[in-house]
C-alpha cells in the first residue's frame, strides 16, 4: 500500500495552480494558501478545496458558510508564502491589497476571483474537502498564473 510520502513525491511532480482562500466571519478575517482548488461542475458551478483539519481556516470557513478564492498570478509568490506560513491574524492583512468581497477579501492582482457558498463537505483523511457553489466568478488581468511544482512556486 502506498503511504503519504510516496504520494507526496509523485504529486510534487505535477504542476497545480496556487490560490489564497479567504473568509470573513463577523470581522474575523483569515486566509490560507492552497494548491487544492479545483473546478468540479459547471451546472450548477461548483469548486472544491481541501483544507487541513489543523488549519485555523478550517472551522472559520465552516462557520462562515462560504469563502472567497484569489487565483494567484505569476508575480504573487510572496503572497503565496505570506498566507502559507500561518501569520497571526493581526498581521495577516498588513500591506496586502484587497478588494472587499461578499464571502471574504479578494487579493489584488490575481488572475481571477471566486466567491462561493459552502455547499457541502467530505472528510478526506487529515483534510476536509469543502464544496463551494460559485456565486460569482471574475477574471482578472490576462497574466500568467502562479503554479506549484516540486515544492516551489513558479510562473507557468
Amino acid at each position: 500500500m502506498t503511504g503519504g510520502e510516496e504520494l507526496k513525491d509523485v504529486m510534487r511532480r505535477y504542476p497545480v495552480g496556487v490560490a489564497v482562500v479567504t473568509v470573513d466571519l463577523d470581522g474575523e478575517r483569515l486566509g490560507l494558501t492552497v494548491s487544492s482548488l479545483v473546478s468540479l461542475a459547471l451546472d450548477p458551478p461548483h469548486v472544491g478545496v481541501a483544507v487541513s483539519r489543523q488549519a485555523a481556516l478550517h472551522e472559520l470557513l465552516r462557520g462562515a458558510g462560504g469563502f472567497a478564492a484569489s487565483l494567484l498570478s505569476a508575480g504573487q509568490a510572496s503572497l503565496a508564502q505570506h498566507f502559507a506560513r500561518g501569520v497571526p491574524p493581526i498581521g495577516m492583512w498588513h500591506g496586502v491589497g484587497v478588494r472587499e468581497g461578499l464571502r471574504g477579501p479578494r487579493l489584488e492582482g490575481a488572475v481571477g476571483w471566486l466567491e462561493c457558498e459552502l455547499a457541502g463537505e467530505l472528510a478526506a483523511g487529515d483534510h476536509t474537502l469543502f464544496l463551494g457553489r460559485a456565486e460569482r466568478a471574475e477574471a482578472g488581468p490576462g497574466e500568467a498564473p502562479l503554479v506549484r511544482i516540486d515544492g516551489d512556486y513558479r510562473a507557468l
